[in-house]
């Protein structure tokens, strides 16, 4: 039983973060099977409308139309989001002068908790909150933590990546490249 423990708290921190209501997932694929509607091939948009943080302005996903968006869904409460938010910032960073635009989906039940854990964390992604996880349940069937999108030109989700390794790193960026590379709608 004490082995037990520690194998289950590593298989947690590789494969992502659970919430009560969506089960762990391992799986990596393009348009994988949390993706909406729009993925592994379809064509429809995604589109959704939140709020950022800290100020509470309206976002919609729409307004993004032109470019490659990344979008992270994350919670203060997921110890992998810890290690993916820095990592997703410097991709951003990367390629934002080529059409990339990186977002951090909060699904915390408290707003007050980002502040805190961003602080902590040293990133300064622009952060949308998702109200009762919302979005990430009905719209993105989000069923791990952290869940990457990538949406490309059109708005159309073309990857999605459920867990986070920095051993990723290379695929994203051929992801990204070959999304960046597509003409614009």
């Amino acid at each position: 039983m004490r082995l037990l423990l520690p194998v289950l708290i590593g298989a947690l921190s590789l494969t992502g973060c659970a919430r009560s209501k969506m089960p762990p997932l391992t799986t990596d694929k393009p348009g994988g099977p949390g993706a909406p509607e729009g993925a592994a091939g379809r064509s429809e948009p995604l589109s959704f409308q939140v709020t950022r943080y800290p100020g509470g302005e309206p976002y919609d996903l729409t307004s993004d139309r032109g470019s490659v968006v990344l979008l992270d869904v994350w919670a203060t409460w997921c110890e992998p989001c810890r290690d993916a938010l820095p990592f997703y910032e410097n991709l951003g960073r990367e390629y934002a002068s080529r059409g990339l635009k990186v977002y951090a989906l909060n699904v915390d039940e408290d707003p007050r908790a980002v502040a805190p854990f961003l602080k902590e964390v040293k990133v300064s992604l622009p952060i949308l909150l998702d109200q009762n996880a919302q979005v990430a349940e009905r719209t993105l069937k989000v069923r791990g933590m952290p869940t990457m999108y990538l949406i490309d030109k059109r708005g159309v989700v073309r990857f999605v990546h459920e867990g986070f390794g920095e051993d990723f790193l290379t695929k994203y960026q051929s992801e990204i490249e070959a999304l960046l590379a597509e003409p614009a709608p």
